[in-house]
């Protein structure tokens, strides 16, 4: 990783952290806003996963808006790091739906049209910013691309082996067929000069 890079993650990733302690400590900014996100994705989760992740799902949307921040906080110190940072990306971009909808200027739940414009607008910024993090891969290609390259030389390396085994194949043929033609000169030798030794033989009986 680039100097540049990691300089650049990190300024990225201390606001996500700063903002994910700020939320877990005082979530109620947020609650509000995010209550009908809430309400849709709690009962959802609880039918969707299993008993043993429902225990830990949050009750509120103060509990949601919590375990968002923890998200923050993990994910910004993934980016920072390295370690794990695309999928600390995604967590990040997704973390961030409280803030878009507390900031959302066309509802009537954000401050001000001015700084509720503004405010949003940085949100969906920050948003951007970390999804393009997570497709970052630092200059290497990315699986998808590591995928096909690796069928297309498969593709190669089949078609070669094919040519090399028609080949083999068409001399093979082509060494049996010299094989029974020069077998077949040889048995009709053999059979000719068989023929003219009975025929002396024959007429030495005679004689």
């Amino acid at each position: 990783m680039s100097l540049l890079r990691f300089a650049a993650r990190t300024m990225l990733a201390s606001f996500f952290v700063v903002n994910g302690v700020k939320a877990m400590r005082d979530p109620q900014p947020l609650a509000g806003a995010t209550e009908p996100l809430a309400k849709t994705l709690l009962p959802l989760a609880e039918k969707t996963l299993p008993p043993q992740a429902v225990a830990y799902l949050p009750e509120d949307a103060k509990g949601l808006v919590r375990l968002t921040g923890f998200a923050q906080v993990v994910g910004g110190l993934s980016l920072a790091t390295g370690i794990g940072r695309r999928l600390g990306a995604v967590a990040l971009a997704v973390s961030m739906a409280p803030q878009l909808l507390a900031s959302n200027p066309f509802t009537g739940d954000s401050e001000g049209d001015g700084a509720g414009k503004d405010s949003f607008l940085k949100n969906l910024a920050l948003t951007g910013s970390v999804l393009l993090a997570a497709q970052d891969t630092e200059g290497r290609p990315d699986l998808a691309w590591r995928a096909k390259n690796r069928a297309e030389l498969l593709g190669r390396e089949a078609e070669h082996t094919k040519a090399t085994i028609s080949r083999e194949a068409a001399h093979a043929k082509a060494n049996l067929t010299r094989e029974g033609k020069r077998a077949a000169r040889k048995a009709k030798k053999v059979a000719s000069k068989a023929t003219k030794t009975a025929t002396k033989t024959l007429e030495g009986a005679l004689k």
